[in-house]
């Protein structure tokens, strides 16, 4: 008996396209710093009222050079670099630990822009990571020291009662203390590609690659 196709095997995924057309991007109009320039596309993603303009892939490698990637939140930028907190024994943790090389990417679909980023990793300071951590609301506090990323846990119920121990345990604290486990780190960018969509697929491509000298502005073909 032959299978029926599904709904999914209707759709040709092919025939999906869109023209882009709201602006372009020049080598001669971009900033000098990268930075600066990101942080001009980062305010006019939250001027535009984006859902989580602060939400980057974040792709990691292991020794071995087998990729890996998920969404995290940029936490922090500047001249220094990126930063974003998490578990240091989860597996992006332990993948950055061991091969401190990472890339980072935005993208802004309504606006029809993405940015690329690729540097070296290192961990942020203690004090940064608590600032940082002492910040957030107490629940996620607590989710930070209830929960063992990338793990295997037996049940949901698990995890919910050592949340509920660990509210009784810091039920007088608003702030509690930095997991040893949990903390920052920061992306020091050494090239950053700021991508523009465009007609008939002649996207705007602007890179910036660090030099000795500084950074070097160079358009890419799209």
């Amino acid at each position: 008996m032959l299978a029926m196709p599904t709904e999914s095997a209707s759709i040709d995924i092919s025939a999906l396209r869109r023209n882009y057309a709201r602006e372009s991007l020049s080598e001669t109009a971009v900033q000098p710093s990268p930075i600066t320039q990101f942080g001009h596309w980062f305010q006019e993603a939250l001027n535009s009222a984006l859902p989580e303009p602060n939400a980057m892939t974040l792709a990691s490698a292991t020794p071995d050079g087998r990729p890996s990637a998920r969404t995290v939140l940029l936490k922090g930028f500047d001249e220094r670099g990126f930063v974003f907190y998490t578990n240091y024994e989860s597996r992006k943790g332990q993948e950055l630990d061991e091969n401190p090389q990472a890339a980072l990417l935005f993208t802004w679909l309504e606006l029809e822009r993405q940015v690329r980023i690729e540097g070296r990793v290192e961990r942020v300071s203690v004090e940064e990571s608590l600032a940082y951590f002492q910040s957030r609301p107490k629940g996620s506090q607590i989710g930070a020291w209830a929960s063992p990323p990338s793990r295997v846990i037996a049940q949901r119920d698990l995890l919910e009662a050592k949340v509920q121990e660990l509210l009784e345990t810091f039920k007088h604290d608003e702030a509690l203390p930095l997991p040893p486990f949990w903390g920052g780190y920061r992306v020091l960018p050494t090239h950053i590609e700021f991508w523009q969509g465009r007609e008939s697929r002649l996207h705007d491509r602007i890179l910036y690659s660090q030099t000795e000298n500084g950074w070097a502005i160079e358009r890419l073909a799209p």
